[in-house]
């Protein structure tokens, strides 16, 4: 018997040229959009990038305010009030028409450690701020590989889902004439199943991903079409390499809480010195009022002008509570100095993990793709038999639905390796060099 494949139905057909044509359609009204274009309206749309910041403007005023604490503090106002009496102080002032004062600190160590600590976190803050940016590279570089991955899948199954639905009309003639039984018949529908389930799945992991995308670089979904010819290509990787000092060396996790360390061992410091002598300066000018007694008590030395000018000498003599909030900044301190060793350990460790995770899915890719390599071979050899009319229809639909299952397996490993490569790219700080290559684009 003749072995031949029955055409498409027209509705199939129809169906199938009109979603080209949506496809198309869609497609027209969207430019397409770099990756690297990607990661810069996500970096200038990023709610963490925008939280970051605010964080170091915080510390950045925080070490400002402790800072300007040595700049002269001026005061202007007024005590009046009515006077029986000698006249008492309203508000720890004379009472009087007008009052200027203004203060400084002068000399004072634990301030200046205090200052110091904030100072200190402000610049750790700014690691932070990088990690943060470094996580949004991350994310929108992901998202955008797995999104490309998705669409070039979905174009794959469609084709898959036409061949199979051919398949199934071919088997089913093939029964009508007796030629197949019912069992091939239900393998054909289970293959045209399996694509359909695969489609669908796919189909919703792209438009999570793509509505995912438009949350992180602010631009409706439908003006979202991807380039991925644009994604840069992987650096060489050596698994010989060790990355574990690279990365400790450029991990802002570290680098941020080495800071933090220090500020906490600072204001410990500082704590102790606010045992040890201070100098302020103040100044203050009044103008009395006459309804206030002054003339009664001071009849013979009264002035409305007075003005005062000077220094003030703080030594502690004793100080409990002083002393044992020292006590506890010290534990704060030797606290964060443990916690920037166990985070430079972490990060060591979790370098090496995904080093070697690297390594292994690099081989498991390559195994993939040649797997997948074999199966196309042995699809293009069994529809070159069924041209020759020397194969079967079923020996032509295994070898498609082999090769449908390698190219899936061959993906899955494929974005896999992408996914370590960028996490190891971010943890030895050459993620933002690989994703945005040229500097202008930052």
């Amino acid at each position: 018997m003749k072995l031949r494949l029955p055409r498409l139905r027209s509705t199939n057909l129809l169906a199938l040229f009109a979603a080209v044509l949506l496809m198309i359609a869609n497609r027209g009204q969207a430019e397409p959009l770099p990756l690297d274009r990607a990661i810069r309206l996500a970096l200038a749309h990023s709610t963490t990038s925008a939280i970051a910041n605010a964080d170091v403007q915080r510390a950045f005023a925080s070490y400002r305010e402790l800072r300007n604490n040595y700049l002269p503090q001026l005061f202007v106002g007024a005590g009046l009030g009515y006077t029986y009496g000698n006249p008492l102080a309203v508000s720890g002032t004379a009472p009087s028409l007008a009052n200027v004062v203004a203060q400084s600190t002068v000399f004072n160590l634990a301030q200046r450690q205090f200052m110091n600590a904030a100072k200190t976190e402000w610049r750790a803050s700014l690691f932070q701020d990088q990690d943060q940016r470094n996580a949004v590279i991350q994310d929108v570089a992901l998202t955008y590989a797995e999104l490309a991955k998705w669409e070039a899948r979905l174009v794959r199954l469609q084709q898959d889902e036409a061949q199979a639905q051919q398949m199934e009309q071919a088997v089913a003639e093939r029964l009508r004439e007796g030629v197949d039984s019912a069992m091939e018949l239900n393998k054909a529908k289970l293959t045209a199943a399996r694509v359909r389930l695969h489609r669908t799945e796919a189909r919703g992991d792209a438009d999570v991903l793509r509505r995912h995308l438009s949350t992180l670089i602010g631009l409706p979904v439908s003006a979202i079409e991807l380039a991925p010819e644009t994604i840069p290509a992987l650096p060489p990787f050596v698994a010989e390499e060790d990355l574990r000092e690279k990365a400790i060396a450029s991990s802002p996790a570290i680098k941020l809480a080495e800071q933090h360390s220090l500020a906490e061992s600072m204001r410990a410091l500082g704590e102790h010195r606010a045992a040890y002598p201070s100098i302020d300066f103040s100044a203050q000018y009044a103008r009395l009022s006459t309804f206030n007694n002054y003339t009664d008590y001071f009849p013979n030395h009264f002035q409305p002008d007075n003005a005062t000018i000077g220094f003030a000498l703080r030594i502690p003599l004793f100080n409990a509570s002083q002393r044992a909030r020292a006590e506890g900044a010290d534990s704060a301190a030797l606290k964060a100095k443990r916690q920037a060793e166990a985070t430079r350990d972490q990060v060591g460790e979790e370098t090496l993990k995904l080093q070697r995770a690297a390594e292994q899915l690099e081989a498991a890719r390559e195994v993939a793709q040649l797997e997948y390599q074999l199966a196309q071979s042995g699809l293009e050899a069994a529809q070159i038999r069924i041209d020759a009319k020397t194969g079967t229809l079923h020996e032509l639909a295994d070898a498609r639905v082999q090769a449908a299952e390698r190219y899936l397996l061959f993906q899955d490993a494929d974005f896999e390796y992408q996914r370590i490569r960028m996490n190891l790219l971010r943890a030895t700080g050459d993620l933002e060099k690989w994703a945005l290559p040229n500097p202008a684009s930052k």
